[in-house]
């Protein structure tokens, strides 16, 4: 079925398929971590909308997304902006795939910290 998928992108849709199982109804919280920049989106999966984002590939960040320091800024501004759309009280983290090390544990601490429930 997935045979054209390498493991890694098999265990990250399985990854999302079973978040989406367990938390029906709930934003999801997708992140996207590549060598320079780090990304978030908030996804209504029922409606298949984002709602909000934040990047560090956005003006304020300029080269800022490649350590820990740059994804807790991107998790700050991401969190207000959450706390703006109104659904911090209900979300759910989907790391996709990546370890919960590093930036993207740095990311979710600071989302947590801006007054996201996860």
């Amino acid at each position: 079925m997935l045979k054209h998928l390498t493991s890694n992108e098999r265990r990250t849709l399985a990854n999302r398929g079973a978040l989406k199982r367990k938390n029906p109804g709930k934003i999801r919280l997708s992140v996207f971590r590549s060598g320079r920049h780090i990304e978030i989106q908030a996804i209504d999966d029922t409606r298949g909308h984002t709602l909000c984002a934040a990047s560090s590939k956005e003006k304020g960040f300029a080269g800022k997304g490649w350590n820990i320091a740059g994804a807790e800024l991107v998790g700050k501004a991401f969190a207000e902006r959450v706390v703006k759309a109104g659904i911090a009280e209900n979300c759910y983290f989907d790391r996709g795939g990546y370890r919960y090390h590093g930036r993207v544990k740095a990311l979710c601490e600071a989302i947590r910290a801006g007054g996201v429930r996860i």
